[in-house]
């Protein structure tokens, strides 16, 4: 490909410290979870991503999607292949209602869902509004039966069976999922998400509503739900310590079957699972089927897009999109690349449409990266001349920031001077 020249995972025993009031997940453990992970290569298989950016997203601090904005991500979302769109529920106002309805009769290839209260009035507006299916909600943590919607645990329960029993009767996908999961108790958890599973839902969510959650704390409730449940399971991660992407990847290894993600990993806070992150997560584990379930190309397009929309640029280090996500500065690592791109990339580049790209004008430099530059320019330099030009380079670099005009002007000039005083030349050339 062009490039571009410029400027044993192991589940911890921290596990244990998720307890609840009753009784800690190390005393509930019905199989050790590493069996599981053992497992995993199936899980990271048969997976399907549920994007809410058009649900979680707009709860992004500066969001502001028209009906229009909605409906173009909606059909990007579903070029790039997701299999499901989770839309803002048509209990939140008129429009919302209308955006649901407009949405779910454009015939896009993914399933459409819309995420509710466990409240039988949410549920009956999400029916009649044509959606595919329903993601139920309720709060099960402490905190939030007492200061969210004061309700124990019998009562969610009473609930969640009603609903579940009426959005089945009018043939819809039904996911069942206790918020804030992992500061919830064990044993209210797993007595909700085993009524539901015998009342017939097609999955049970698990929920790290606060990003409080690590890879070894998935890993174990992860495990003990599956252990639980026969319908499939949805993961859900909030991104508040840093930990969404990593989260995710373990919920499937597992046995969780549907990850909930955003474009940019937007949402309330610091957002949830990264579309990208998480597709290229899975690039990783297995690149032609990951191709082949996801338009990766198309990627950059769907990131820039929302990007604009809510008022923010692509991060610099976002995974593949970034400015520098494939930029190579460092003399030994450009060699590196130049030889074969992946003794330093884990991802391709041209598999997402984006270019590699090679910073040559700094003091980190090598004379293989300044001798590929020439290459490409189409000069004719000796192997000398290059490894002089790269040492003028360097101390050039030393003093004052180059650009790569700097550099190309430079190796311009030297090609035209046929070697007579050369220093001069060159430095002139910048000068100039």
């Amino acid at each position: 490909m062009a490039y571009l020249f410029t400027g044993p995972r192991r589940v911890g025993r921290d596990c244990d410290r998720l307890r609840s009031r009753s009784r800690s997940y190390a005393s509930r453990r019905r199989h050790n979870p590493l069996s599981t992970v053992n497992k995993r290569t199936s899980n990271l298989r048969n997976y399907a991503i549920v994007d809410s950016t058009l649900r979680e997203g707009e709860q992004f601090s500066s969001a502001y999607f028209t009906s229009q904005d909605r409906r173009d991500i909606a059909k990007m979302l579903s070029q790039f292949g997701v299999e499901y769109i989770e839309l803002t529920t048509p209990a939140a106002s008129v429009q919302a209602f209308k955006d649901c309805e407009s949405i779910a009769r454009l015939g896009l290839r993914s399933k459409i869902l819309t995420h509710v209260r466990c409240h039988m009035d949410d549920v009956k507006a999400a029916v009649q509004s044509g959606v595919n299916g329903v993601n139920v909600f309720c709060g099960t943590s402490e905190y939030l039966r007492k200061f969210s919607h004061g309700k124990d645990i019998n009562y969610i329960l009473d609930k969640a069976l009603e609903v579940v029993q009426y959005a089945k009767s009018h043939n819809v996908e039904v996911r069942f999922s206790t918020e804030d999961s992992f500061r919830s108790n064990l044993d209210d958890v797993l007595k909700i998400y085993a009524a539901v599973d015998r009342m017939g839902v097609d999955r049970v969510g698990i929920a790290d509503t606060v990003g409080v959650a690590s890879p070894s704390l998935v890993a174990e409730l992860v495990s003990q739900v599956r252990a639980h449940v026969n319908c499939d399971i949805e993961f859900h991660a909030h991104n508040d310590t840093g930990c969404a992407i990593a989260n995710s990847f373990t919920a499937l290894e597992c046995g969780a079957t549907h990850i909930d993600t955003c474009v940019l990993g937007i949402g309330e806070r610091n957002g949830i699972t990264s579309l990208g992150g998480f597709v290229s997560r899975m690039y990783t584990v297995d690149p032609e089927h990951t191709k082949s379930k996801y338009n990766l190309k198309m990627l950059a397009e769907l990131e820039n897009f929302v990007a604009a929309k809510v008022g923010v640029t692509v991060p610099f280090n976002n995974c593949v999109t970034g400015s520098s996500a494939f930029t190579h500065k460092a003399g030994v690592h450009i060699k590196a690349i130049l030889q074969n791109p992946q003794c330093y990339e884990v991802l391709n580049p041209s598999d997402f449409g984006v270019e590699r790209t090679i910073n040559f004008a700094s003091r980190l430099t090598g004379w293989n990266a300044v001798a590929a530059r020439a290459s490409q320019l189409g000069l004719q330099l000796t192997e000398q001349q290059i490894k002089h030009v790269t040492n003028i380079i360097k101390n050039m670099a030393d003093q004052q920031q180059l650009t790569s005009a700097d550099v190309d002007a430079m190796l311009i000039r030297l090609a035209q001077s046929n070697g007579e005083n050369t220093v001069a030349s060159v430095l002139e050339a910048v000068n100039n």
